[in-house]
Formats: structure tokens, C-alpha cells, sequence
């Protein structure tokens, strides 16, 4: 077979080993350093955006999630570690992948666990260790929804910021002289 002169293009790895060795270091850092679980929240954190409770809205999310909770799991991760608009996701992760490992031995609640903690610290969130292990352990399918709504919310925030598309006051209106 004669070759045109381009080679094809490379499959995207399902697993992105950068995801592995940054769970890996996750878990490492909390192991190392106990102030993780007796830090309190920050005085100026904000509140979350999304209820607790507030999972059934969107229907999809809440329906992906109690059907396949590992997909939800690594689209929050995506967004939050990421990219905040989703560029290059695959359902399918590295993460969606681990999440599902913790699951077969009924240990889902530690990466949701590490997931929660790390959204509330990039967002300035209210809440302890205490409450993310509570929230994961007891309502796994709520805690995912909350922290898959509040990345989105939250990235969107950032974005704008970023892009200066948020509000701007209006220019005082000038009359010719």
C-alpha cells in the first residue's frame, strides 16, 4: 500500500497518566500532612451556590449520576483541574476509571472525599473534612451533583473574570458642547 506522506493520527489515551500521578500525589500530601483533616474552613468562605439537597435539578445530572456516578465524578474533575470549559474531556477518565475501582471495594467516599476538599479550597468554600466525609459517605449521589454544579458555576465565574465579560458599569453618557 503506497503512503501519501502523512501518518495517522495517534489514538487518544483513555488513561492520562498526568491524572494518575496527580491522584497519586493527592493522596501522598494528605498522608504527609495531618493539618488537612483539623483545618478549619477560612473566615471569608463563601457559601456553596448549589443546595445540598438541590440534586435533582438538572434531571440528566441526576440521572447520569445515579445511574453511572463515576462519569459525573471525572466530568468535576475535568472541569475543575482542567479545563473549566471541558476542552478535551472524555467520559471515560483516569479518574471516572479510579472512582469506579474505589467503588468495587465500597471505598467510593475517599476520592469524593479529596474531590470535595479541593473544590472548596479552589473556590473559597464553606465547610471541614468532617462534612466531606459525612456528605460522601451518607449521600454520595447529592455530594456529586452539589461539587459537578458548583465547578461548573464556579469556572463560569473564573472565566468571566478572566475574559472581563462579567458585569461592567455602563459610560455616563456625554453630550457634545
Amino acid at each position: 500500500m503506497a503512503s501519501n506522506g502523512t501518518a495517522p493520527a495517534a489514538p487518544q489515551a483513555m488513561i492520562d497518566h498526568n491524572d494518575v500521578q496527580d491522584w497519586v500525589n493527592r493522596f501522598n500530601e494528605a498522608l504527609a500532612d495531618s493539618t488537612t483533616v483539623t483545618a478549619p474552613a477560612a473566615q471569608d468562605a463563601r457559601p456553596w451556590h448549589s443546595s445540598f439537597f438541590g440534586c435533582f435539578a438538572p434531571i440528566d445530572t441526576c440521572f447520569i449520576t445515579c445511574c453511572v456516578p463515576c462519569v459525573t465524578f471525572g466530568k468535576t474533575h475535568h472541569r475543575s483541574r482542567k479545563h473549566g470549559n471541558m476542552e478535551g474531556y472524555n467520559c471515560v477518565n483516569a479518574s471516572c476509571l479510579m472512582f469506579t475501582g474505589f467503588s468495587c471495594f465500597g471505598l467510593h467516599f475517599i476520592p469524593m472525599m479529596f474531590q470535595r476538599a479541593d473544590i472548596r479550597k479552589k473556590y473559597n468554600l464553606q465547610g471541614d473534612c468532617i462534612g466531606d466525609l459525612l456528605t460522601s459517605c451518607c449521600c454520595a449521589c447529592c455530594s456529586l451533583i452539589q461539587q459537578d454544579k458548583e465547578a461548573e458555576i464556579r469556572e463560569k465565574e473564573l472565566a468571566e473574570k478572566v475574559n472581563g465579560t462579567g458585569y461592567t458599569k455602563p459610560q455616563d453618557m456625554a453630550y457634545p458642547a
